[in-house]
C-alpha cells in the first residue's frame, strides 16, 4: 500500500470512528465495575405496597368486554405507541394513544411501547386481558444510572408488574415477553389497530360515555374555567406586551398544568382580525384595547380527557356597538342548537339549526345575494362564507372524539344519554372582505360549550362560564377589581 493510501485509508477510519462517536457526545457516565458496584450497593429497601383497584378499573374492564364480544374467536392488540422525538435525544411529552387509554385506564402514568392483549378465542366467551410493558431498570442493573430511557436515576421509578396489575386489575407482563408471544400467534387469528374494523369500533366505543368519563369531562372542564380567569386577569399585561396574544396562551396553559395533565391542544389565543384565522395558533399577535380576543382552549385532565371551550372577550372589558350586534348574533345560533338538543334529534341536526340563524343575520345584514330561505338550500350556502365550520363534535379523550365512528353512528346518528359534544358556532369577517361593510371587517367570534345529553335535554357542562355579552362584561369586571 502507498504511503496516500495508507494515510487515507486511516483519515476514513478516523472519520468512521469520529462519527460513531457523536451520539455520545453528551456522555460522561463512569463505566468501572468498582463504580457499577459502589452505585448498585448502600439503597434502602422498599416496600413492596399493592395500590387499590383504580376507580377506572371495572369500566374499562366492561370496555375490553365489548371488544373481546364484538370480535370473539380473534387476539386484539391494542399498542399504545412510542414515544416521538422532538429534536435529537428530546422527545415530546408522552401521550398514549386514545384507544389504549381506554381499554386500559392507564392515563398520563402509562409507559411507551406498552400493549395490550384481549385473547377472545375463549369457549364460550372466556377471555384473557394482558398488559405488556417496560419496567423502569432498577438498582439491580447497570442501566439503572446508564440508560436515560428507562434508567430509575433518570425517569423515576415506574410502579412494578405487580402494582399495575393491582392498580388496573389487570394481568401484567413485562414487555421482554411480547415479541415471542407475538410470535406464537397464528396470523389470521390476530386483530389490530391497522384494521378498520377495529379503529371503528373503538371509535365508537366512545360515542356514549359511561359515569367515569363524565365525572372526569367535569374536571377537565371546571380547571377550563379556572384557566379562563387567569386569562381575563393577564389581559392588562398582554396589553403591555409585544406579543401579548402569548401572555394570554401562557396564562391559561399555567392552569393547565397547575390543575391537569396539559393542553388537550394547542390554545388560540387570537386577537383582533387574528380571530377571523380559525386555527390561529401562531399567538404572535398585540393585544389592543378596543379589540376583541378569541381563546380557544381546554385543560387535559391526568385520565387525558379534555375540555374544549371558546370565549371571545372585548380586551378592555367592554363590546362597541358593532362587536356587541355580532356577538350576539353567534349567542343566538348556540342558543337555537341548545333548544333543539335532546335524546332522538340527529346530531347534523344541531348544526342546520345553528346555521338558520346565521343564515337569518347575514341576510338581515344585507350581506346576502338571495334570502336566507334561499340560502339554506344545499346547492347555495352563501352564509357559509362567514361560517365555513361545523357547530359540533363528540368531545373526550380526543378533542375531536370518536373521530373514525362511521357517520350513520356520528353525524347522521341520533342524540343519545350519556354522549358529550361542543356548541360551537362561530362569525368571522376578514378584514380584506369586501363584500361586507367596513364595520364588521376584522371582527371574528366565537362561542364554544361543552354538552352532555341528559334524558331529557342536554347540561351545559361549561356554564360556570358567562354567554351574553351583558354577562361577559360584567364577569369580567369582577376578576380586574
Amino acid at each position: 500500500m502507498s504511503k496516500d493510501a495508507h494515510e487515507t485509508g486511516s483519515d476514513q477510519l478516523e472519520a468512521e470512528q469520529e462519527l460513531e462517536s457523536r451520539g455520545t457526545n453528551r456522555s460522561r457516565t463512569p463505566t468501572s465495575e468498582a463504580f457499577q458496584s459502589f452505585i448498585a450497593s448502600g439503597w434502602a429497601e422498599r416496600e413492596p405496597n399493592l395500590p387499590a383497584a383504580a376507580e377506572v378499573a371495572p369500566f374499562a374492564a366492561e370496555r375490553r368486554s365489548a371488544v373481546a364480544e364484538a370480535f370473539a374467536g380473534k387476539v386484539i392488540i391494542i399498542e399504545s405507541g412510542a414515544a416521538k422525538t422532538r429534536s435529537n435525544d428530546t422527545e415530546y411529552m408522552y401521550r398514549a394513544h386514545s384507544a389504549f387509554a381506554h381499554l386500559t385506564g392507564w392515563g398520563t402514568d402509562s409507559v411507551p411501547d406498552s400493549v395490550l392483549v384481549i385473547d377472545a378465542r375463549g369457549a364460550e366467551g372466556a377471555t384473557q386481558e394482558t398488559l405488556f410493558f417496560r419496567e423502569t431498570a432498577g438498582r439491580d442493573s447497570d442501566e439503572f444510572f446508564a440508560n436515560p430511557a428507562i434508567g430509575e436515576f433518570w425517569v423515576g421509578a415506574r410502579p412494578s408488574l405487580a402494582q399495575v396489575s393491582s392498580l388496573l386489575a389487570l394481568e401484567t407482563r413485562t414487555l421482554k415477553d411480547f415479541a415471542g408471544y407475538r410470535a406464537s400467534l397464528p396470523g389470521n387469528d390476530v386483530v389490530d389497530l391497522t384494521d378498520e374494523t377495529l379503529v371503528e369500533f373503538v371509535s365508537e366505543l366512545r360515542l356514549v360515555k359511561d359515569s367515569f368519563e363524565i365525572t372526569e369531562m367535569r374536571k377537565a372542564i371546571a380547571a377550563s374555567v379556572t384557566g379562563f380567569e387567569a386569562v381575563v386577569r393577564s389581559l392588562p399585561r398582554a396589553v403591555r406586551a409585544t406579543r401579548g396574544e402569548r401572555v394570554v396562551e401562557g396564562a391559561f396553559f399555567a392552569e393547565a398544568r397547575a390543575l391537569g395533565n396539559n393542553l388537550g391542544y394547542e390554545t388560540i389565543s387570537a386577537s383582533g382580525s387574528n380571530a377571523c384565522t380559525l386555527h390561529w395558533i401562531i399567538n404572535t399577535g398585540e393585544v389592543l384595547p378596543g379589540d376583541l380576543i378569541l381563546v380557544d382552549a381546554g385543560v387535559e385532565v391526568d385520565s387525558l380527557y379534555t375540555a374544549d371551550i371558546t370565549r371571545t372577550l372585548p380586551i378592555n372589558g367592554e363590546f362597541s356597538d358593532i362587536q356587541r350586534e355580532i356577538y350576539e348574533a353567534v349567542r343566538e345560533a348556540a342558543d337555537a342548537a341548545f333548544a333543539i338538543a335532546k335524546p332522538g334529534v340527529k346530531f347534523r341536526e344541531i348544526h342546520a339549526a345553528a346555521m338558520r340563524v346565521i343564515a337569518q343575520k347575514t341576510a338581515a345584514w344585507g350581506l346576502l345575494p338571495v334570502s336566507a330561505e334561499e340560502s339554506l338550500e344545499p346547492e347555495k350556502q352563501f352564509h357559509r362564507r362567514w361560517m365555513v365550520h361545523g357547530t359540533s363534535h363528540h368531545l373526550g379523550l380526543d378533542v375531536h372524539d370518536c373521530a373514525q365512528a362511521r357517520r350513520e353512528l356520528y353525524v347522521e346518528g341520533e342524540l343519545q344519554p350519556g354522549m358529550i359534544f361542543t356548541i360551537e358556532p362561530g362569525l368571522y369577517f376578514q378584514p380584506d372582505d369586501l363584500l361586507i361593510p367596513e364595520r364588521f371587517r376584522g371582527i371574528g367570534v366565537r362561542i364554544e360549550d361543552d354538552v352532555l345529553v341528559t334524558e331529557t335535554g342536554v347540561e351545559n357542562l361549561s356554564s360556570a362560564l358567562p354567554r351574553t355579552a351583558l354577562e361577559v362584561e360584567a364577569w369580567m369586571a369582577t376578576l380586574r377589581d
